[in-house]
């Protein structure tokens, strides 16, 4: 409605109330549509903000794609809106941008990507009744706090570490294993769960060294690593930082089999870490993966991304676009935008997505969550296995 253009003229009173009409109902000018507002967080800005975007427009292809369908919930039209917010992958930004999404009165989330913000945050969204889906978090702490509204759409570090754990001493036969962590939840975590893995399967391992997340000179601790020869070094951090670690790795004549979790598993790794890669050196795991028919429709969604946004798929923006179609999804079930109606209904959720199939456990985490192990060759990731 366009107030100037009415031939009566109103009272600002009036005025005022039209436009409270307007909001209350939920309406955007003549859009009779109710407004639906899904916030997403995750590092726009920072070391790995080609992470972050890599998330954010997986929300944005899923919200243009519920927007065109014409979804109904409650046989009410409905649009969704997207808020999306920077957290820079630090835990302070990352509470801060919490708030606001509450203040906002989102009616869900969709994030973040680091679990050093994820579990920080997760506390803001659970008092205030607002569920939240994490994309990528893998830290098992994020979903073992007791919230009823915490899911994740992805395994978790047990599941990450403990499988490249084993790998690393039954498949690499690695004789000599050395650990690097940067100290935040989510390389810590995974770091740890690497480790019993590989105490488990009778491995030996030589050293445990601590960096951070923003460091980049990393001669000290490889020198005092290299004294141990090892043949294998697990790194429990992101590609930012693996990249520069790879080439001071060769500088030192280090030539050790280098592995990580799904924070170094990346497109762009081979980028960052340019001459200190060569081909079958280098192995990761991402937390997720699909295999059998279920890869044609994650080949589509690659192409589509790819078209769209004129680039490749990180990592995570396909758990991020399953995540925000689940939680329409759960909406439409019961009917309702409204947290504390739809929350049942995103519990018992079962849905086809391009990641796979996603349901949850009674702690919100993935059922039966798959692993993809990676190699790179020329430059590019390379497919071994998927695994549960």
């Amino acid at each position: 409605m366009n107030l100037s253009s009415l031939k009566t003229p109103l009272t600002a009173v009036a005025v005022a109330a039209v436009a409270l009409t307007l909001v209350a109902c939920g309406k955007k000018g003549g859009d009779d549509a109710q407004v639906i507002k899904i916030g997403h967080v995750g590092p726009t800005s920072g070391a790995i903000a080609h992470l972050g975007k890599d998330n954010e427009n997986g929300a944005k292809m899923a919200i243009e794609e519920l927007n065109a369908a014409g979804i109904k919930i409650g046989d009410k039209a409905v649009k969704f809106e997207l808020l999306a917010e920077d957290d820079a992958a630090d835990p302070k930004q990352g509470t801060a941008a919490a708030q606001k999404l509450v203040d906002a009165k989102v009616q869900g989330v969709i994030g973040h990507l680091n679990s050093g913000t994820t579990i920080p945050a997760s506390q803001l969204y659970n008092a205030a009744g607002i569920p939240q889906i994490s994309p990528s978090a893998t830290n098992p702490k994020y979903t073992r706090q007791g919230y009823a509204g915490a899911f994740r759409v992805v395994a978790d570090d047990v599941h990450l570490g403990g499988t490249l754990g084993k790998y690393a001493v039954e498949t690499l036969k690695g004789k000599n294993i050395a650990v690097i962590d940067d100290r935040t939840a989510y390389g810590q975590g995974v770091a740890e769960e690497f480790e019993k893995a590989v105490k488990a399967a009778g491995g030996n391992l030589v050293g445990h060294e601590f960096t951070t997340d923003k460091a980049s000179d990393f001669n000290a601790i490889l020198t005092t690593l290299k004294g141990k020869k090892p043949d294998v070094v697990f790194f429990g951090g992101m590609d930012a930082v693996a990249g520069p670690m790879l080439k001071q790795m060769k500088q030192l004549g280090i030539n050790a089999k280098f592995m990580g979790g799904d924070g170094i598993c990346t497109s762009e790794l081979a980028k960052l870490a340019a001459e200190g890669m060569s081909d079958e050196n280098v192995f990761c795991a991402e937390a997720g993966g699909v295999e059998g028919e279920q890869k044609a429709g994650m080949d589509k969604f690659r192409a589509d991304f790819k078209a769209k946004f004129n680039a490749d798929v990180q990592v995570y923006a396909p758990y991020v676009y399953d995540a925000v179609k689940v939680m329409a999804q759960a909406m439409v079930t019961a009917g309702s935008s409204d947290p504390a109606k739809y929350l049942p209904a995103l519990k018992a959720i079962n849905y086809k997505g391009v990641t796979g199939n996603i349901a949850f456990d009674e702690k919100g985490d993935i059922k039966n969550g798959a692993l993809t192990l990676y190699t790179y060759k020329g430059g590019k990731r390379e497919q071994i296995a998927v695994v549960r």
